[in-house]
């Protein structure tokens, strides 16, 4: 599937500011097989006095933006055209929780990929026992590493109410799981939590989704958005898989990539520090339009 994919992410600052430096990780990633950047650009206003793009340890695109001058206000936009062509289903041929445990301890590799990062608590999943038992829940006598997340992944989506009022982006996956409801990020963290908690390597992604209109209604503008979703080392034959427990599927055609990591933290789309006072006012808004809508348009 063909995108092009318009990102905004607007502040609005009741004085001016002075001394801002942000990381931004909104691009789009390349990846061989799955997913190619055919063309992106993020820009800012106002201009920064200091810009370096580079990649971070994930393999995440990343952008340092420095501004040293007075502003009272930050525009981010991203413009891209992305080819998107995900396996929704792959052939299952991970092993049990047993033989996955001695796949883990023969991979002594260190790079983004290894599974050894992705078994313990990070900076915003802290093993939780309660989640753990959860999740230990779908364990079943010979069940594969992949029918497990696949498992999961749907309960968590039957059992949790989507509800972006009841959490927030500071939320714990503790508190989303007493909760049972919240967002993406939420069920993601959870889902994290519960796998790792069993000792399966599970990690964050952030990306677009396309959402699709009901039938006979027009796509309204900015209805897309920034999405999170997991994904999971299903052993040395398979490898990564992903899944998304907000919709209850694996990640497909309508899945754009933008940054992989332990957990929100590693690929937030923006964060920083700047010197200023007051609360500050912002909105984002995110279109995902597939090539063939916009030649019927």
């Amino acid at each position: 599937m063909l995108y092009d994919i318009r990102l905004k992410l607007d502040y609005e600052y009741p004085s001016p500011v002075a001394g801002g430096r942000h990381l931004i990780r909104v691009m789009p990633l390349d990846q061989p097989g799955t997913q190619r950047v055919i063309a992106a650009r993020v820009a800012l206003d106002p201009v920064p006095e200091e810009r370096r793009d580079w990649v971070d340890f994930f393999g995440n695109r990343v952008t340092t933006a420095l501004f040293r001058e007075a502003h009272d206000h930050l525009f981010i936009s991203l413009s891209a055209r992305v080819l998107v062509t995900k396996a929704a289903r792959v052939l299952d041929m991970s092993p049990d929780i047993a033989t996955l445990q001695q796949e883990i301890e023969a991979s002594l590799e260190l790079d983004a990929l290894s599974p050894q990062h992705y078994l313990s608590a990070s900076p915003r999943i802290a093993l939780d026992p309660d989640i753990t038992e959860y999740a230990a829940a779908s364990l079943k006598s010979g069940i594969t590493v992949w029918a497990l997340a696949d498992a999961l992944c749907r309960r968590i989506h039957d059992d949790f109410e989507y509800d972006p009022e009841a959490t927030d982006v500071g939320t714990s996956p503790r508190e989303a799981f007493t909760l049972k409801r919240g967002v993406c990020q939420d069920f993601s963290h959870v889902m994290i939590a519960g796998l790792r908690g069993i000792g399966v390597p599970a990690g964050y992604v952030s990306g677009f989704l396309r959402t699709i209109p009901p039938p006979g209604t027009e796509r309204l503008e900015g209805a897309d958005a920034m999405h999170a979703w997991v994904r999971v080392w299903c052993g040395r034959d398979i490898g990564w898989c992903e899944f998304d427990p907000t919709n209850a599927c694996t990640a497909g055609d309508d899945h754009i990539t933008v940054g992989y990591g332990r957990d929100y933290s590693d690929i937030s789309p923006i964060v920083g520090v700047l010197k200023g006072f007051g609360s500050h006012g912002s909105s984002h808004s995110v279109d995902v339009i597939p090539i063939e809508e916009k030649v019927r348009a």
